[in-house]
């Protein structure tokens, strides 16, 4: 487990390194793609649905602000539409962080932890909690990503990764994009409330999870 560990504490250094330059260089800020999802809709949903995409496929090499973004996707395109667009997006990201991890991440792991018997043992471990771990990845920012490239590198079938990855990422597209289909700027409770939920609810289901995994252990 600590080497899985090593490995998942690089790969979110790296996502948040992104982040932070980001942030730094005023590239792909809140108010950044919210200006920019304000000047596509002047133009064409399907260029608003697009960009969407966009941004949300973007996360894997630039963390964004995936929940918020799916907010304005909700409010820019209204559901079910900027539901399917986020969707999209996310399965971009995950399929090409899955894709791209699997055939270059063996290269960054060996390099992490040089004994072989020792990666075979991390992605033992992965094989094991992994699926849980994708369905809860989206209760810590930068984590999907995360998880779509442990997935790639410690060689989790396609098909049971895309099945955890999109039982993740489906429902907690609707439910944020409906949340902002009915905001306005005059009430933005009901994304305000759909953001404290939806964290509240993965963060429960974490604590649940650990609990439940020490006392198997105990």
């Amino acid at each position: 487990m600590k080497d899985l560990a090593k490995l998942i504490l690089v790969l979110a250094t790296a996502f948040a390194s992104t982040f932070l330059i980001a942030n730094l260089t005023g590239v792909l800020t809140i108010e950044q793609s919210k200006l920019w999802l304000q000047s596509a809709q002047d133009l064409s949903p399907l260029l608003v649905g697009s960009l969407v995409i966009l941004l949300l496929f973007s996360d894997l090499f630039v963390a964004v602000p995936t929940l918020t973004i799916t907010i304005l996707s909700g409010y820019f395109l209204g559901f079910p539409y900027g539901g399917i667009s986020a969707i999209a997006g996310m399965f971009l990201a995950g399929i090409a962080g899955y894709a791209i991890s699997s055939r270059y991440g063996d290269v960054l792991f060996s390099f992490i932890v040089r004994d072989e018997q020792r990666r075979i043992e991390a992605k033992e471990t992965f094989q094991q909690y992994g699926f849980v771990m994708i369905l809860m990845s989206r209760a810590v920012p930068i984590f999907p990503e995360v998880s779509a490239c442990l997935a790639g590198i410690t060689g989790m079938s396609f098909s049971r990764f895309l099945t955890a990855w999109l039982l993740s990422s489906v429902p907690y597209a609707l439910i944020a994009s409906y949340a902002g289909s009915v905001s306005s700027l005059d009430n933005p409770m009901p994304a305000i409330y759909t953001t404290i939920g939806l964290t509240a609810v993965l963060w429960g289901s974490w604590f649940v999870f650990r609990r439940y995994h020490q006392t198997q252990q105990a």
